[in-house]
């Protein structure tokens, strides 16, 4: 597969997307594009595989060869409808399913990691875990025969197991790989290609990098190029101010010898005096004809800048949370005995198979504490729509008092987390899932929490914005429990990780689960 040259820019607002991408996508390669949220990684995904779906919002010059291939395409969410399907229908009706038979749907199961009989249960596609959709959206891929997978967001909702699947998966699968993916460790294990998508000057500018490495080598030399370019800058911009502040001084002693020439010296000296000031002129000339050729400095996409101030943490303060009963919606039994205590402010994570009940939990954690008067409690769910408004803006959203004052520390506020003007203006269903995550961090940061609640919280950043959100996190001076599949985000920021089963939270192994 080849892509020429490929310009991409959104139709409503012309903003540009992406410039003069050239890749081509080979036998054996694995390539994970990587880039801020909302700079066109899912985009390219579908302008490939489906463009029809894609110029209904974005117009774009360049060309996409495919040469005939067969394009697997796992969409970064099931519609509605497909939601709404029983398994054995979304299965059954699958493009390719007739040509297989039991043996080969057989294979091909045990090759995805499904059970067979998942296959033809009559339960909505929308009910299984987040790892069994996964799976089967990837069987029904599978089934097409593709030559070429194209995978977007394939580990957003798995769990730590199912995440060592996926790894194994697509070094094993055969084809060409082209994904997305906010996972670190998993496109360190995988990546062999990076395709880096960004929007510098204020995101005006797309920018796009195509490397054939791996991802921590691309990070790594990207540092490095980066580190060597911002030292050449300054090294060159401090020779070029001693150059000018030499050339002042020279500029002045040449004025003050002229000042001070009596008549009988001014004839001859006055000439040689002035042929002197033209030769510093001429060489302020050449300096300045040097700069236009100085090294810039590094002109990138820069990480968000956020961070807790200190929250006052009660001293001594324990807090404990007992569930009897964990059960869904319909009343279905997920654990029992639940007991979490937090001494002090305690950072803890919890893991669990999918379907386990983590989310669950984390909104009766929420409902049981968010009233509490000895501690201040907050909360980030996994689906954000449960705590932000769709039809507001992001300023509306956090504004409190309603004031000028308060509105113009907000946009500032916005504003240092790469929020544009218009962004800040637009409704919040029309951002992207990394700027509504930014903007639950920004309301627990002016909430004053001292307990955050968090489900997934880095799950919509980029693997360049992560190592941010672990360490604001990690230095925040109150308590944490939060529910994560993020093996970076556990080594970092968990002191302590439980497990939940059927029979409750048990205290699990750190170092076995990040390995």
């Amino acid at each position: 597969m080849q892509v020429s040259h490929l310009t991409v820019s959104h139709k409503k607002d012309l903003r540009p997307l992406i410039e003069d991408l050239s890749f081509v996508l080979q036998k054996g390669d694995r390539c994970a594009i990587i880039g801020e949220e909302g700079n066109g990684k899912s985009t390219l995904l579908k302008l490939i595989a489906c463009p029809e779906e894609a110029e209904r919002y974005v117009e774009y010059t360049g060309q996409i060869h495919t040469g005939g291939a067969v394009l697997g395409y796992l969409r970064q969410e099931l519609t509605e409808g497909e939601k709404a399907m029983p398994v054995y229908a979304y299965f059954t009706e699958s493009p390719g399913y007739e040509a297989f038979s039991m043996g080969e749907l057989a294979e091909l199961a045990r090759a995805v990691s499904l059970e067979m009989g998942l296959l033809f249960d009559d339960r909505p596609v929308g009910s299984l875990s987040g790892g069994e959709k996964v799976k089967l959206q990837l069987m029904r891929v599978m089934m097409a025969r593709p030559d070429i997978l194209l995978l977007d967001e394939p580990s957003g909702d798995l769990d730590l197991e199912a995440l060592r699947w996926l790894e194994g998966f697509i070094l094993s699968c055969g084809l060409p790989v082209l994904y997305v993916s906010h996972d670190e460790m998993l496109l360190e294990k995988t990546a062999n290609m990076v395709i880096h998508l960004e929007l510098v000057r204020r995101k005006t500018l797309p920018r796009a990098t195509v490397q054939r490495v791996g991802y921590r080598e691309y990070v790594e030399r990207r540092l490095r190029s980066l580190t060597h370019q911002e030292q050449m800058a300054r090294d060159e911009k401090a020779q070029f101010e001693a150059q000018q502040k030499r050339l002042r001084e020279l500029k002045d002693k040449v004025n003050r010898t002229m000042d001070s020439l009596s008549r009988s010296e001014a004839p001859h000296t006055g000439k040689m005096l002035k042929r002197k000031m033209h030769a510093i002129t001429s060489m302020g000339k050449r300096f300045e004809r040097e700069q236009e050729n100085m090294t810039q400095m590094p002109d990138v996409e820069e990480a968000i800048a956020m961070h807790f101030p200190p929250c006052g943490y009660p001293e001594g303060k324990r807090v404990e949370f007992v569930l009897p009963e964990l059960k869904t919606p319909s009343g279905e039994l997920l654990a029992q005995n639940i007991r979490l205590v937090l001494s002090g402010p305690e950072k803890v994570c919890i893991v669990g198979k999918n379907g386990a009940g983590k989310t669950t939990l984390m909104r009766e954690m929420w409902e049981t504490l968010k009233d509490r008067k000895d501690i201040r409690v907050a909360y980030m769910p996994q689906n954000y729509f449960d705590l932000l408004p769709q039809e507001q803006t992001p300023v509306e959203f956090l504004a409190r008092e309603g004031s000028r004052a308060e509105e113009s520390e907000i946009r500032s506020f916005l504003g240092s987390v790469k929020y544009t003007p218009e962004e800040m203006d637009h409704g919040i269903s029309e951002l992207s899932g990394g700027q509504k995550g930014k903007l639950l961090f920004i309301s627990m940061i002016r909430s004053g929490a001292q307990l955050l609640l968090l489900d997934e919280p880095t799950r919509n950043f980029s693997p360049l914005s992560g190592p941010v959100i672990r360490q604001m996190l990690r230095s925040f001076t109150g308590g944490i429990v939060s529910v994560s599949h993020d093996r970076r985000f556990i080594a970092e920021v968990a002191e302590k990780v439980y497990r939940l089963t059927d029979k409750g939270l048990t205290l699990d192994d750190k170092e076995k689960l990040v390995r």
